[in-house]
């Protein structure tokens, strides 16, 4: 069997890493370009049956070619472009000259180029924090502590809790202010009391490596090591009034829009309008409470902890959030429990991906408009835009074939889907940092500047007119979402390449990659989440009772599936937190397939086999393509307790065999294992 197909860009990744020319940019692209013309053959193992494991049919011969990293815990196909992607940045960025006349190239080439400078961070040490951290060893006395939490917060130093502005759900073209739960060190709330032996040892290492930051700061043994367990204490009362992961996916238990004067009686114990006044917000009336009975009780956990822990909690958080441009000794510290301990990872990734990322979280918009103009080309937002109208279209023709809803609930569902929003590519209008200062040689400094501006640039929205532009993900990123407030779906330009999406690729191939994205993102509107808004975004009712309790009875069948699904032996996924993610990846899949279907009547010289493949099979094996790859055993389990997507393998297996499609594209028999006897369909 040829290998080709499986992919070089190990190698693309691996060998060009230290290439620094144009000549850098040109190996990658011609390798990259040789994996668009993989015969499909190549990629599945014949040794085993689509009807009995369609993941590994598929992605058995590319997992075992391609080894995870040493610098990841998990590798597939979103990681290998992710890579490529960082590598066209650390170009773009690389090439940018000290001395260039454009500003917003200037800020990103002088950010990224002081946080590579590691000889001048080790110089600096923690001394670019010692104007927050003295005024943290400053404070006396609780009635203080207020216009300090607002110092940090300004900062996006995370403590207590957090404030901003967010959409008023139920005037979601408003900004209001909106406050919420927030201040934990661990990944969940749940770290903190789960009492197995893996979360035992986990709560363990994270009190050692809180000491051992602190020590890295200058505390003694002694000290750091009773800071370190007060600190666990206090984030463990936190917790404790926190709501999970589980409840938070609940619109009504997160959403409680109310006036700020009730807020203040709702939440005692802290000044809320010293707070305010702090940090500097825009005068406002309401608020929304996201986290009632968090804030009914975090004045009392404040007010039974002892000045001493707090100051020593908000030393370690402000160590915490600054880690990425403190010293290597701060950074390996990190790593070895948030990426060895808790994911898995044996490697610290090199300095340049970290300071690419970094730019790219800071001054996001300004590295992707270098990204847009180089890697994006403009023909792809017209083809994403036919692909979209394709399946925008068979979603509604779902819709009104369904037997379950009502006339009544169908109008509703079909007037949403009609003002869907629809954002490809890049913004149309880009975020302006030009009063951000940037000094090429003090990292830490330009990301204690562009954090504030973010912090700043999102509370003076508070009372303003919200701005449909703008987008939550920047150009370059490998990903896409649906904003339930915004009634949108949004696809960055950094997914916008292959194999997701070849705008002169098979067409089978891209409803199946792309096309079951856009369709993943679409239904994520008509999710257990997403249903509850309306299509103008408001969080609103729109279904009848009876259909409201049909679709809960549908969904159950997927946790029920879901949670059917065993890793490790012995640990199950859940079924309730990934329920939105499985409903959408479902449907998306179905929807997409009825677009495919639908164009091949219209072009039936498409509708052919090429290379022994059917289009209809060709789509899904362009569906599973895109999720193959492999987890560390620590990540995957740290996936199932904190993440609401499914592991990839049950992205596709899960929902291949709730689809008859799927099982007359490939022939499958009643009793194979992809062949569910009670399959699931909400969409």
């Amino acid at each position: 069997m040829k290998k080709q197909w499986l992919f070089l860009v190990i190698t693309i990744c691996y060998v060009s890493l230290e290439l620094v020319s144009l000549a850098r940019a040109t190996i990658i692209n011609s390798k990259y370009e040789q994996q668009q013309s993989i015969n499909l053959k190549e990629m599945v193992d014949p040794t085993i049956s689509p009807c009995n494991d369609f993941f590994h049919y598929v992605c058995n011969n590319w997992k075992m070619i391609n080894p995870i990293p040493d610098d990841q815990s998990r590798w597939g196909q979103f990681s290998i472009l992710r890579e490529i992607n960082l590598i066209k940045l650390r170009i773009l960025l690389e090439e940018i000259d000290s001395n260039t006349m454009f500003l917003e190239n200037k800020m990103i080439g002088d950010f990224y180029a002081a946080c590579m400078n590691e000889e001048d961070i080790e110089i600096r040490g923690t001394n670019s924090l010692n104007f927050l951290l003295s005024k943290i060893d400053a404070l006396i006395n609780k009635q203080d502590l207020v216009p300090l939490l607002a110092t940090l917060h300004r900062f996006g130093i995370s403590v207590f809790f957090a404030f901003g502005s967010t959409r008023d759900p139920i005037a979601t073209d408003q900004y209001i202010a909106g406050i919420d739960q927030d201040g934990l060190g661990l990944p969940d709330r749940d770290f903190y009391f789960r009492d197995d032996k893996k979360t035992v040892h986990q709560r363990k290492a994270y009190k050692k490596h809180i000491s051992k930051m602190l020590i890295l700061a200058g505390d003694s043994i002694q000290t750091a090591k009773l800071r370190a367990k007060a600190i666990l204490a206090l984030e463990s009362n936190l917790a404790e009034i926190s709501l999970d992961l589980v409840t938070r996916r609940d619109p009504q238990r997160v959403n409680n829009p109310i006036s700020f004067s009730k807020f203040i009686t709702m939440a005692p114990g802290i000044d809320w309008i010293k707070y305010v006044h702090s940090i500097k917000a825009p005068t406002f009336n309401r608020i929304n409470n996201q986290s009632i009975d968090y804030f009914g009780k975090v004045g009392a956990v404040i007010a039974m902890s002892h000045l001493d822990d707090i100051k020593s909690y908000l030393r370690w958080h402000t160590l915490h959030a600054s880690t990425q441009l403190l010293p290597k000794s701060f950074v390996e510290e990190n790593f070895n429990f948030y990426e060895q301990i808790l994911a898995g990872t044996p490697n610290l990734q090199p300095r340049w991906k970290q300071c690419v990322k970094m730019t790219d979280r800071s001054l996001g918009e300004n590295l992707g408009r270098l990204f847009v103009d180089k890697y994006y080309p403009s023909t792809t937002k017209d083809r994403m835009i036919d692909l979209v109208s394709n399946i925008h279209q068979s979603f509604s023709q779902m819709i009104s074939d369904v037997d379950w809803m009502s006339s009544k609930t169908k109008a509703k569902a079909l007037d949403k889907l009609k003002l869907m929003r629809l954002k490809i590519g890049h913004p149309e209008k880009w975020i302006d940092y030009s009063t951000i200062k940037i000094n090429r040689n003090d990292a830490m400094s330009n990301f204690l500047n562009t954090s504030s501006f973010e912090v700043m640039r999102d509370i003076n929205k508070i009372g303003t007119i919200v701005d449909h532009n703008e987008w939550e993900m920047t150009p370059p990123t490998v990903n896409a979402y649906y904003d339930s407030k915004d009634n949108s779906i949004n696809f960055p330009a950094g997914i916008l390449q292959f194999p997701f999406f070849e705008k002169d690729a098979d067409e089978a191939l891209n409803f199946g990659a792309i096309g079951t994205i856009i369709g993943h993102e679409i239904t994520h509107g008509f999710d257990d989440h997403g249903r509850q808004y309306d299509g103008n975004g408001n969080l609103n009712d729109w279904w009848t009772t009876i259909d409201d309790e049909k679709f809960k009875t549908k969904t159950q069948c997927l946790v029920d599936e879901y949670e059917s699904f065993v890793i490790d032996n012995n640990i199950k996924l859940n079924g309730i937190l990934t329920l939105g993610e499985n409903i959408a990846d479902n449907g998306g899949v179905r929807i997409a397939y009825m677009a495919l279907k639908k164009y091949l009547s219209n072009n039936t010289e498409s509708a052919t086999k090429i290379d022994d493949w059917t289009p209809e099979q060709k789509f899904f094996l362009g569906m599973a393509r895109t999720w193959c790859s492999s987890e560390r055993h620590e990540a995957r389990q740290l996936q199932i307790q904190t993440d609401p997507h499914s592991l990839a393998q049950y992205r596709v297996n899960g929902v291949v065999s709730n689809l008859p499609e799927f099982a007359n594209a490939f022939s499958c028999k009643p009793n194979d294992a992809m062949i569910r006897q009670n399959s699931c369909k909400v969409w």
